[in-house]
């Protein structure tokens, strides 16, 4: 396992292995010219979420929840950064989007908490309802 330092760190206390995340380097699409043609600046990121001994069970699941179609059936996660014309800046993008998106399934949702409606409020609703049905019988017309 490598060294405390050379870890990345995501939270407080959650780290990731740089081992883990694989990185490629492909063409990137749109326009650019003749640039865009001749270098590989885009970056798919992989990293796998499944087997990966750095995530809590927890995170994991809320991660796997989060990355939707980005997940692939095996549980890796594949994005792919190509708004910048450097692969170096592509590479911290991607980097930083993994990492927000373990940071948002690190955060435990809080439960709902169930809510009674009070009485009053139960007596205000019938006393609405029978205050609306009087105003209705008078709109009637009377019968000789």
């Amino acid at each position: 396992m490598a060294s405390t330092a050379a870890r990345i760190w995501v939270t407080g206390s959650l780290t990731l292995d740089p081992s883990e995340i694989e990185e490629t380097f492909v063409r990137a699409a749109g326009p650019g010219g003749q640039h865009v043609n001749k270098t590989s600046s885009a970056v798919q990121l992989r990293f796998d979420v499944r087997n990966s001994p750095s995530l809590p069970d927890d995170v994991r699941w809320r991660l796997e929840k989060l990355a939707g179609s980005r997940l692939t059936k095996d549980g890796v996660l594949v994005l792919i950064a190509q708004e910048q014309r450097s692969q170096k800046r592509n590479r911290e993008e991607a980097l930083e989007r993994l990492l927000e998106l373990i940071r948002e399934a690190s955060h435990r949702p809080t439960p709902r908490v169930k809510t009674r409606v009070s009485r009053a409020a139960k007596r205000r609703r019938v006393d609405d309802k029978k205050h609306h049905g009087a105003i209705k019988t008078l709109r009637r017309r009377l019968d000789d």
